[in-house]
């Protein structure tokens, strides 16, 4: 056998090996030898706007580059800004040839395999930029290589640098530094400091990213990393590094602004009509088409706002916000659930003041390598569209997960379990390991439905231990929370409440998933893309979507919620008078408060809390002494939905088939993971909300069709829960 496996290993390594040296022969002959080849003209420059379309086909917005007029000569560049930028880009600039061959092929290898790898010095990306698609093929790379080459024969490094800094994208619309120092900075890019200089250089490799304009705190990291690697290499002195150091980025629309500071201004566009779903809209396309085709590529972008709905939306935050004061903020987001269209996206009280869209929310950092996720957000695959920050933890409006779970494996509504005042997290020792309901309040059994409604802390640890943590993430996942992650180390039975990160659009898609019967459709503000020849670049006209929840248990999972808003803790301000189910959140201290409902045809999330924190408290607002999801966020879902279902016919929810639980189901599943957040404290990092003196079975409702009119009977029984308070 070994005499067999032998030759064979052989003539396979050589099929590898072989092309793979000749490639590499091939390419050095074009990268080193003399060869008399001319350069192509370079990409053409001019920029044809992109129009923006609501769901009607009216003109709503424009997208084109900023400042492609501003005039900037090679003298105006200030020596800072290049040694920023070779410091962060290409350390061996000025002592390297076009390109490294080894790394070269080793980019090249990956991508063989399916790995997308960069590496490129600031030649290669001259020439990519200048002269090439910039799709990330094998050819692109190879092309990219000779052309990197021919331009190092032909050019200076002098010219290569700077045509390279007056050619790449700085985000915001910004090609080349004369744009972006006009972008982000409002001065002339000869004025530059070395903090401002550290600041865009520090953009270079991912502008959507570290813009500052989005990602404060990262723009910060960033800018910190690029003046460290100009004083490790000696461009700036010890002095220098630490004055720099000290001038942190400020958005200059504060107050009071601090001194030293790095000021950096809100973009210079005309008034648009929808400023945060235009956001949302440029972030989406970025990610799917990149700035080249965004900014000059004359598209028509037929978007899913409804100018009716998004209206609504802004008028409910503004009204909601009246007589508050920054950092006091709301986002909102609604979703069209058998479309997965967006028509409405506000992510926060004023987008010139502020363009972190709230709504967009964020994607988690990678754990260290000491711990291992089980579950890995769907955002650390790219192409998620994020707005900035990381976030918001959800408080109870994350049950729906477990809830789901549960009736997935078979767990009846009817099913009870104790709940009291407390829970103690089985195997689990020291602080962190007791679950509360509020006030140190407890009482006797409670359902699943009654729990869900009353939203009992208590119950739900149980029934997430009887479920499986990891299971539940995985539910979260399924359904829509890109930002859904799990590893044992980090999180435990507490899970449940609601102890990771998420997204307004997020929330509104899942709850979305179950609205539309366990269906998942991907949300989309966008339904079709064209060029300025004609050709069809995005089609999201006949959305598809994936059965990922069973239909018997999300009808089952909507049922339930309708007990929320009908008799729970988003009774009675959600109340739409019509058919709806939800979920209120709310976080300990009051940081942030949820409301996240749907009717049969539209889902909406509503967060409240501070823009610059999630450990102020949400007290004293407006009248109200204490902000919980069932307060002013519920208000807001029922203000917001009143008006944009004005003409939408009275339609009920389908009615649920009965679930049958399995003869040989158990009383507890699996027990999961018997350990909580270190921060969980007492009752864990979540509260519950104010008492109600009962908890009803939902009451009945049918609609007529030839009416339209909505009749609702009061339930046969009623089973009441003394002792019990409800949570989030």
């Amino acid at each position: 056998m070994r005499r067999l496996l032998r030759p064979l290993a052989v003539l396979g390594l050589s099929g590898v090996v072989v092309p793979f040296a000749v490639g590499g022969t091939v390419l050095a002959s074009f990268l080193y030898l003399p060869l008399p080849a001319a350069l192509p003209p370079t990409k053409p420059g001019a920029s044809a706007v992109s129009h923006l379309l609501d769901a009607s086909g009216h003109e709503f917005g424009q997208f084109h580059a900023f400042g492609e007029n501003i005039p900037v000569a090679e003298q105006d560049v200030p020596a800072v800004l290049d040694q920023a930028v070779i410091a962060s880009e290409d350390r061996n600039f000025y002592d390297e040839g076009a390109l490294s061959l080894t790394s070269t092929l080793r980019a090249v290898w990956a991508n063989i395999r399916g790995t997308v790898q960069g590496g490129s010095t600031i030649t290669q990306q001259y020439a990519k930029n200048a002269y090439t698609s910039g799709q990330r093929t094998i050819v692109r790379k190879l092309q990219e290589a000779i052309l990197a080459a021919q331009v190092s024969r032909q050019l200076p490094k002098h010219q290569i640098l700077f045509r390279y800094l007056s050619t790449i994208y700085f985000g915001e619309g910004a090609y080349g530094v004369g744009a972006a120092s006009e972008a982000y900075f409002r001065k002339p890019v000869s004025q530059l400091t070395a903090s401002e200089a550290a600041t865009l250089a520090g953009l270079i490799p991912a502008p959507s990213l570290y813009d500052p304009l989005v990602s404060p705190e990262l723009a910060e990291h960033r800018r910190e990393v690029v003046l460290g690697l100009m004083r490790d290499q000696h461009y700036l002195s010890p002095d220098q590094y630490a004055a720099a150091m000290a001038e942190h980025l400020v958005l200059a629309s504060q107050t009071k602004p601090p001194v030293p500071a790095t000021l950096f201004y809100p973009p210079q566009q005309p008034q648009i009509a929808f400023p945060f779903f235009e956001d949302y809209v440029r972030r989406y396309l970025l990610a799917k088409l990149g700035p080249g085709e965004v900014f000059h590529g004359g598209l028509r972008v037929e978007t899913t706002v409804d100018p009716r709905v998004q209206s609504a939306a802004e008028a409910t935050v503004a009204g909601k916000l009246n007589g508050t004061k920054p950092p006091v903020d709301m986002s909102l987001v609604s979703i069209e659930p058998s479309t997965g269209y967006v028509k409405a996206v506000v992510g926060g009280r004023d987008y010139t003041a502020s363009q972190v869209n709230l709504a967009l929310g964020g994607c988690p950092a990678r754990p260290p390598p000491t711990i291992q996720e089980v579950v890995t957000p769907t955002c650390w695959d790219g192409g998620t569209v994020i707005g900035g920050g990381g976030g918001r933890q959800p408080g109870s409006a994350f049950k729906i997960f477990t809830l789901a779970t549960a009736l997935s494996k078979g767990f009846l509504p009817s099913r009870t379990y104790p709940a009291p005042d407390a829970y103690q997290v089985p195997n689990c020792k020291g602080p962190g390991c007791t679950i509360h309901n509020a006030e140190g309040r407890g009482g006797g059994p409670a359902s699943i439905a009654s729990a869900t409604w009353a939203s009992i802390n208590t119950v739900y640890a149980q029934m997430i231990r009887d479920t499986g943590v990891q299971d539940v993430a995985e539910m979260a996942k399924r359904t829509g929370v890109t930002s859904a992650l799990y590893n044992p180390q980090q999180f435990g039975l507490s899970y449940t409440l609601g102890v990771i990160g998420v997204s307004p659009l997020d929330m509104a898609s899942a709850y979305g998933t179950f609205d539309n019967h366990g269906v998942k459709i991907d949300p989309t503000p966008v339904m079709k893309v064209t060029d300025s020849s004609g050709k069809v670049l995005l089609d999201n006209t006949h959305p598809n979507g994936d059965q990922v929840v069973s239909r018997p248990v999300a009808d089952n999972v909507t049922d339930i919620l309708k007990g929320v808003i009908s008799q729970g803790t988003g009774n009675p301000n959600a109340n739409l008078g019509r058919p709806a189910a939800g979920k209120t959140g709310t976080t300990e201290g009051f940081h942030d408060a949820w409301f996240v409902g749907y009717t049969p045809t539209l889902s909406t999330a509503v967060w409240m809390g501070n823009s610059d924190s999630e450990t102020k408290s949400l007290v004293g607002i407006n009248g109200v002494g204490q902000v919980f999801g069932g307060t002013i966020p519920a208000q807001a879902w029922h203000d917001f939905m009143v008006q944009a279902l004005q003409g939408v016919p009275v339609t009920d929810f389908s009615q649920p088939p009965p679930l049958i639980a399995p003869p040989t189901q158990p009383q507890g599943v699996s027990q999961g993971s018997q350990q909580t957040p270190a921060q969980t404290g007492q009752g864990g990092p979540y509260l519950l909300e104010p008492p109600t003196p009962s908890a009803q079975e939902p009451t009945t409702t049918t609609t007529s069709p030839s009416s339209g009119t909505t009749t609702t009977r009061p339930p046969h029984s009623t089973t009441t829960t003394t002792g019990l308070l409800p949570t989030p």
